[in-house]
């Protein structure tokens, strides 16, 4: 059975047997398709001749090599400084944040002096 929504006493009802459409959900269909938004090249064929880049050149295959090296250190830390930089950070910002919500739980722990 289907129901739906009285729209005077605001409860569900019982509906007919065959299936309607929700109010605000009628079906239609679009007059004209919308454009592929992915396959749109980046640059127009007019300005690189018959030759059309799409973001550049595919370099998974050497990423994978590289981050699947087996030289003992951690993916996240493979790429050098910057990666260390960025990862300290995290862990100090995360040790900080934890470091001030016990300090506030304290400080909210305490009875006030009224």
């Amino acid at each position: 059975m289907y129901y739906r929504l009285n729209g005077v006493t605001q409860r569900l009802t019982g509906a007919p047997a065959a299936a309607y459409n929700p109010q605000g959900l009628r079906p239609s269909v679009p007059p004209v398709s919308p454009p592929v938004v992915f396959a749109s090249p980046t640059k127009l064929v007019s300005e690189t001749g018959s030759q059309v880049d799409y973001l550049g050149a595919n370099r998974i295959h050497e990423m994978q090599k590289f981050f699947q090296r087996a030289d003992g250190v951690p993916v996240h830390l493979k790429r050098g400084l910057i990666d260390k930089l960025l990862y300290r950070t995290t862990m100090s910002l995360t040790v900080g944040g934890v470091v001030y919500c016990l300090v506030a739980l304290y400080i909210a722990a305490q009875p006030s002096n009224k």
